[in-house]
C-alpha cells in the first residue's frame, strides 16, 4: 500500500510539475499575445487615421472636381447659348435673303 501511495504521490508531483511547466508556457504565450494584441490595436489606430485623412482627401478631390465641372457646365451654358444665338441670327438672315428675294421677284414681274 505504502508503494502505491509513493508511486501515486510521484506520479502527481510529476503531473503538477508539468502542469506549472504548461503554465509557464501559456503565461509566456499569453505575455507574447498581449504584445501582439497592443501592437495591433496601435496599427488599427493608424489604419483607421489614415483612412480618415484618405477620406478627407477624398472629400477635397470630390469638391476640387464638383468646382472644375461646374466651371465646365457654365462654360457649356455659354456656348449652347451663343449657338442658339447664332442660329437665331441664322433665321433672321435666311427671312431677310427670302424678303429680299420675294421682293425681286415682284420687281422683276413689275418691269
Amino acid at each position: 500500500f505504502v508503494q502505491r501511495t509513493e508511486w501515486s504521490l510521484q506520479l502527481m508531483t510529476q503531473r503538477a510539475l508539468e502542469a506549472e511547466s504548461n503554465v509557464e508556457k501559456l503565461k509566456q504565450e499569453i505575455f507574447i499575445l498581449q504584445g501582439e494584441l497592443e501592437s495591433s490595436k496601435v496599427e488599427n489606430e493608424n489604419l483607421r487615421a489614415g483612412q480618415t485623412t484618405d477620406l478627407g482627401a477624398v472629400k477635397h478631390n470630390i469638391n476640387f472636381a464638383l468646382q472644375n465641372l461646374h466651371k465646365i457646365i457654365t462654360g457649356a451654358d455659354w456656348s449652347i447659348r451663343q449657338l442658339v444665338s447664332g442660329a437665331e441670327s441664322l433665321h433672321f438672315v435666311a427671312e431677310v435673303l427670302q424678303s429680299t428675294g420675294k421682293i425681286s421677284e415682284v420687281e422683276a414681274e413689275k418691269e
